[in-house]
C-alpha cells in the first residue's frame, strides 16, 4: 500500500524515467513529482499514486529524462546561420565572424538571441551557458539576457571581454573594431549588467574573457575576481587551435592553463570551452581545482579543430559538460545531436568503439553539466530543481524500443521533445512554446538577419552553390 497521500503541483506518470541520479536508476514505468521549482518523488508508478496533483500528464509511450545543459553556446550567431562554410578557425573569424559581428545592433542581438533561446527550449535544453560578445554594450548585453528569460530558459549571459588588442590579437589580424572598449570599461559594462542579473536568478550574467589567448592578462585577472566578488561563474575559450598554446608560450614563456592555474584563477566556478590541446600538467590542473571545461564535438570537427583528450579530462575529475557552440558552427541547437557525436568522435579518433557510450554522453549532458553551471540540476531527484524533459518514443526512428539510454544517444531528435518543465513551469508544451510566439519570433529573425547580412558585406557568402 501507499503511504499517506501527498500534494503536488505537477505530477508525470507512466513513462521511461531516466534519472541520471546516482544510483543511475531508469525506472519503467515511473513517476515524477514536482511541487513550486522542486522534485519531490521520484519513483515506480506504484509508489507515487497516492500523491494528489494540481496536474497530471500522461508519460506512458514516453522518455521523461533530465533537462539537458548547453554549457557552451554563441545565440546571436543565429543570424547567420548556414554561412562561414570550410573555414579555417582564425580565417572563419576574420572574414566572417568579425565582420558580421561588427555589423549588429541591439535588436539584431535580442532577436538573434531570442531566437536561438527558442529553438534549444524545443530540442530539451533547459540551461544554456550563451557566451554573447556582439554586440556587448550594457543595453544589449541586458538585451539578451531579457530574451533568454523571457523565452523560459534557465542559463547564463557569459558577457565577451575583448578589452584592448594584444600584441597576438594585432599578429593575428584580430585586433580592430571588435576591440572598441578600454579594460576598464569592459569591467564597468560587466558590473553594471551582473547587478541586473545577479547570482541566485534563473538567468544571469557572468564575465567572460572572451579568449586567453588574446586577451590581456590583467583583464583576465579582474574579470576572475569580479566573478568571485559577485558569486557567479566565469566563461572563456582557451586552447582550441593546435597554434594556441604554442603562440601563448612564445608571446609569455608559459602555456595559457598553466598561467591560470598559477594565478590562482582556476576553480569551481571557472568554465573553459574547448580545452582541446591541454598538456598532461595543465588535465591535473583542472581537475585538481573542479575547473569546467565544454566538449563541443560538432564544432571541434566542423572547422576541423582537433579531438578533445575526453578520457584523461573526465579521469581527472574535471566537469565536463557538452555544448552546441553556435548556430555558426553547428547549425543546430540540438543537444541530442551532440551527445551522439560525442561518442562517435572518441571513437573513431582511437579505433576504439569502448573508449565512450551512451551512459557517458547522457551524464555530460545533464549532471555533468549541471556540475559545470553549478546549478541543482541534472538528475531526476528529490529535492533538485524541477527542470524536466519528456520525450516521445513512439515514432518510426524509435521502433523498436528496446533499451532507453541506447534510444536517447542515438536514435531521439530535438523534435521528439514534446514537454519541457523548468523551474517547474511547463515553457514547452505538447512542442509548442508557451511563453512566446514561435511564430512571430522567426518572422523578426528572418527579416532582421537579411538586412544584417547585407549591411555587414558578406554577399559573397551566399553564393547557391560553391565550387
Amino acid at each position: 500500500m501507499n503511504e499517506t497521500s501527498r500534494d503536488c503541483d505537477l505530477l508525470l506518470t507512466g513513462g521511461s524515467v531516466v534519472t541520471v541520479d546516482d544510483e543511475r536508476r531508469v525506472i519503467e514505468p515511473g513517476s515524477v513529482a514536482v511541487s513550486g521549482n522542486r522534485i519531490v518523488a521520484v519513483g515506480p508508478d506504484e509508489d507515487l499514486a497516492g500523491y494528489r496533483a494540481g496536474r497530471t500528464i500522461d508519460c506512458s509511450g514516453h522518455a521523461v529524462l533530465p533537462g539537458l545543459i548547453d554549457t557552451h553556446d554563441h545565440l546571436f550567431q543565429g543570424l547567420a546561420r548556414g554561412l562561414g562554410e570550410g573555414m579555417p578557425l582564425w580565417t572563419w573569424l576574420t572574414d566572417f565572424m568579425w565582420p558580421f559581428s561588427i555589423s549588429i545592433n541591439l535588436e539584431e542581438g535580442r532577436i538573434g538571441a531570442k531566437l536561438g533561446a527558442v529553438e534549444a527550449l524545443k530540442a530539451g535544453t533547459t540551461t544554456v551557458i550563451d557566451n554573447h560578445y556582439a554586440p556587448s554594450d550594457l543595453d544589449t548585453t541586458l538585451a539578451v539576457a531579457g530574451a533568454i528569460h523571457e523565452v523560459g530558459l534557465r542559463g547564463a549571459v557569459a558577457r565577451g571581454i575583448v578589452g584592448e588588442a594584444t600584441d597576438i590579437a594585432r599578429r593575428f589580424n584580430l585586433a580592430g573594431e571588435l576591440f572598441s572598449y578600454s579594460n576598464d570599461e569592459e569591467i564597468e559594462i560587466t558590473t553594471a549588467a551582473m547587478e541586473q542579473y545577479p547570482a541566485g536568478e534563473r538567468v544571469q550574467v557572468w564575465p567572460a574573457p572572451l579568449n586567453i589567448i588574446y586577451n590581456d592578462q590583467d583583464l583576465v585577472r579582474r574579470s576572475v575576481a569580479l566573478a568571485r566578488e559577485a558569486g557567479v561563474g566565469w566563461h572563456t575559450h582557451c586552447s582550441e587551435r593546435l597554434e594556441d598554446p604554442p603562440t601563448y608560450l612564445e608571446e609569455y614563456g608559459i602555456r595559457p592553463v598553466e598561467w591560470l592555474y598559477q594565478e590562482g584563477l582556476l576553480g569551481p566556478e571557472a568554465t573553459i570551452a574547448h580545452g582541446i590541446y591541454l598538456d598532461d600538467a595543465e588535465i591535473d590542473h583542472v581537475g585538481e581545482t573542479g575547473t569546467g571545461i565544454a566538449y563541443c564535438p560538432i564544432s571541434h570537427q566542423y572547422i576541423a579543430l582537433g579531438v578533445m583528450r575526453l578520457r584523461d579530462l573526465r579521469a581527472s575529475g574535471a566537469p565536463i559538460g557538452l555544448g552546441t557552440d553556435g548556430p555558426c558552427c553547428n547549425h543546430r541547437q540540438d543537444m541530442f545531436e551532440v551527445m551522439k557525436q560525442a561518442i562517435l568522435l572518441q571513437r573513431v579518433h582511437t579505433l576504439e568503439p569502448t573508449i565512450s557510450n551512451g551512459e557517458e554522453a547522457l551524464e555530460m549532458a545533464t549532471r555533468e553539466g549541471a556540475r559545470y553551471a553549478n546549478i541543482e540540476a541534472g538528475e531526476l531527484a528529490p529535492g533538485k530543481l524541477a527542470d524536466i524533459i519528456v520525450v516521445n518514443m513512439k515514432s518510426p526512428h524509435l521502433t523498436p524500443w528496446h533499451r532507453t539510454v541506447s534510444a536517447i544517444t542515438y536514435c531521439v531528435r530535438g523534435s521528439d521533445v514534446v514537454h519541457s518543465i523548468i523551474d517547474g513551469n511547463l515553457a514547452l508544451e505538447n512542442g509548442r512554446c508557451t511563453m512566446v510566439d514561435e511564430e512571430e519570433v522567426m518572422r523578426e529573425a528572418q527579416a532582421r538577419a537579411e538586412d544584417l547580412i547585407d549591411r555587414a558585406g558578406l554577399h559573397g557568402l551566399l553564393t547557391p552553390w560553391r565550387r
